[in-house]
């Protein structure tokens, strides 16, 4: 059984910083591309980031390139994601997923495990 359990979420003002970190277990982790998505009140799961296992690259969507930057620590199993400079627009439930199948990552259906989800608020 996979678990995926993301912790560091909160409350920040805007321009602040958050890490978030996502610890799993279950299944051999290093073998996993590890993504990251958002989901705000009214709107659907979107893409911030994944890290792949096969080469390290980190991939971002272009809302939050230059201000997050996605990372794993294969010993620990864990992978964080850490947030700078954040705006308002950044509040949302931050999910933690993990795909064990090679082919596309970008999108939630690529996806076969998901962390609960941890607030992100950001003010104003």
């Amino acid at each position: 059984q996979v678990q995926l359990v993301e912790s560091g979420g909160g409350l920040v003002q805007a321009g602040g910083s958050l890490r978030l970190s996502c610890a799993a277990s279950g299944r051999t982790f290093s073998r996993w591309t590890m993504g990251w998505f958002r989901q705000a009140p009214g709107k659907e799961r979107e893409f911030v980031a994944a890290i792949r296992w096969s080469d390290g690259d980190p991939y971002y969507a272009d809302s939050v390139k230059g201000r997050f930057t996605i990372s794993r620590d294969n010993f620990k199993n864990t992978v964080y994601l850490q947030m700078n400079s954040l705006k308002v627009e950044d509040t949302a439930v931050y999910y933690c997923a993990a795909d064990y199948t090679p082919g596309t990552f970008l999108a939630v259906a690529d996806y076969d495990y998901w962390g609960q989800g941890t607030q992100v608020t950001v003010s104003s």
